[in-house]
């Protein structure tokens, strides 16, 4: 006897999902753009506040929330893995600065330090700039990361896997 499929969910922008973290509580995301410069891969924020597991709150509420950090995701693959489920739509028209980096060393994941970046907002070119320096060492990790990466950034502040730093 073959498994029921999971149900399809259609994800498009302004889609929110909620984040069962494991303690009781849930935080929220936002699908933002998608990303033509990195894979043309979905772009999510992810909001601070944490809520009870069992809340409800008012979903414009939750998407006027401070940003806590900027990723690239397939969001699909956390529905399938049930890390996440989607809980509505607010449409998205917001301006979207994030900036993202990717050390260019062939073997990044083996070095604690790079001094070869480049940097690029969403659907604009990359640049390179080498050693990172001011503002662009607050750029975020432009990898497109596995979802269980998400649930661990949202619940500890870090990602699970070595990158270099700047």
């Amino acid at each position: 006897m073959s498994k029921p499929r999971a149900k399809r969910v259609q994800t498009k922008i302004g889609n929110v999902f909620s984040v069962p973290l494991g303690d009781g509580t849930k935080k929220y995301f936002q699908y933002v753009a998608n990303d033509r410069t990195q894979l043309n891969s979905p772009v999510i924020r992810a909001f601070k506040r944490a809520y009870p597991a069992e809340a409800k709150p008012d979903l414009l509420e939750v998407v006027s929330d401070d940003v806590d950090f900027y990723a690239h995701v397939i969001i699909r693959w956390g529905i399938q893995m049930n890390l996440w489920e989607k809980v509505g739509n607010v449409p998205f028209y917001g301006e979207l600065n994030a900036v993202f980096r990717d050390a260019t060393d062939l073997e990044y994941d083996k070095i604690e330090k790079s001094e070869k970046w480049q940097v690029w907002k969403v659907n604009q070119d990359f640049q390179f700039v080498g050693k990172l320096e001011g503002d662009l060492q607050k750029a975020e990790i432009g990898l497109v990361v596995a979802p269980p990466d998400i649930v661990s950034r949202m619940r500890t502040r870090k990602y699970l896997f070595r990158y270099p730093g700047y």
